[in-house]
């Protein structure tokens, strides 16, 4: 059971790290101040492989249409992926993800929406980058100095996302180590040292959370390490740069309620200081957001 002591042992631990700012910058013609509100990332996923059916789309024109909407409801940006992280998804090759993708950055693009796309191709990221997407949702870690080199050439952003081997998908057991924010800040730290070398100054880090690791499929332990790394989250923004984080569902303990648990986490995520809340559900989620800052 969370309790109010557990949130102030955490305070207590760490309440240097709660004084941090961070960066902050313009994605397209908007300013994101970081330090005084958080922002919302909407999804679309074109893979069908995506379990989240409320945020598949199968043509272009739906994915427009989503976007629009998302937008509308409160998404600052819209992420967009043409290939699902699952483990066992299908495996879409570059050309294919931009047959896909390219129609619908084109539009949102045209309708001043902003952009995030998940690949970690170059091909990928140079060619939406050239089509208005505004950041690059790197999901590996194989080619990312050329992709960073990249996103400089066009003043892109980047989300860089926590991985255990070559990409999102490559599944195995997740290392925890002593403290999973330190192994979290060390890989953040070496990542953020080659992108800005590169040139990149528009930066976000994300831990990853809803990425497939064999020994995180206990619901338990998932559970219970989502909500700590959201509660400690503020300890990442020592790095200097927001942090992003995609919200769960923890479907074990939701159930066919399982829509209002990002609800939920938002809240672990916000008290923790997340900058940037990825989400499926935006209206839900902005609505939270609003409700907490009424305090």
């Amino acid at each position: 059971m969370l309790r109010l002591e557990d949130l102030y042992q955490i305070y207590d631990q760490y309440r240097d790290d709660l004084k941090i700012k961070v960066a902050d910058f313009y994605l397209g013609d908007k300013h994101f101040d970081f330090n005084t509100k958080a922002a919302i990332l909407g999804v679309i996923n074109l893979s069908t492989d995506s379990w989240y059916r409320e945020s598949i789309c199968l043509s272009s024109e739906q994915a427009i249409r989503r976007g629009i909407v998302l937008n509308a409801q409160g998404a600052d940006i819209i992420d967009i992926g043409a290939e699902s992280t699952l483990e066992k998804a299908e495996r879409v090759a570059d050309l294919q993800q931009n047959s896909k993708l390219l129609p619908v950055l084109k539009a949102l693009h045209q309708a001043g929406v902003l952009t995030s796309v998940e690949t970690y191709y170059p091909q990928v990221a140079r060619e939406c980058l050239k089509n208005g997407a505004n950041i690059i949702n790197l999901t590996g870690a194989i080619y990312n100095e050329e992709i960073y080199r990249t996103i400089a050439e066009f003043d892109g952003g980047v989300i860089i996302c926590y991985v255990q081997g070559e990409t999102a998908r490559s599944g195995g057991d997740f290392d925890f180590g002593d403290d999973p924010i330190v192994l979290m800040h060390d890989y953040f730290g070496r990542q953020i040292d080659l992108a800005t070398k590169a040139g990149v100054t528009k930066i976000f880090v994300d831990g990853g959370l809803g990425f497939y690791y064999k020994n995180l499929q206990d619901s338990a332990l998932r559970i219970s390490y989502q909500m700590q790394t959201f509660l400690k989250t503020f300890r990442l923004r020592t790095l200097g740069f927001p942090v992003c984080h995609a919200l769960p569902h923890a479907f074990e303990c939701f159930g066919e309620e399982m829509r209002n648990a990002e609800s939920f986490f938002a809240v672990l995520a916000a008290l923790g200081k997340t900058d940037l809340l990825r989400t499926h559900e935006v209206p839900k989620i902005k609505a939270v957001l609003d409700t907490l800052n009424l305090f």
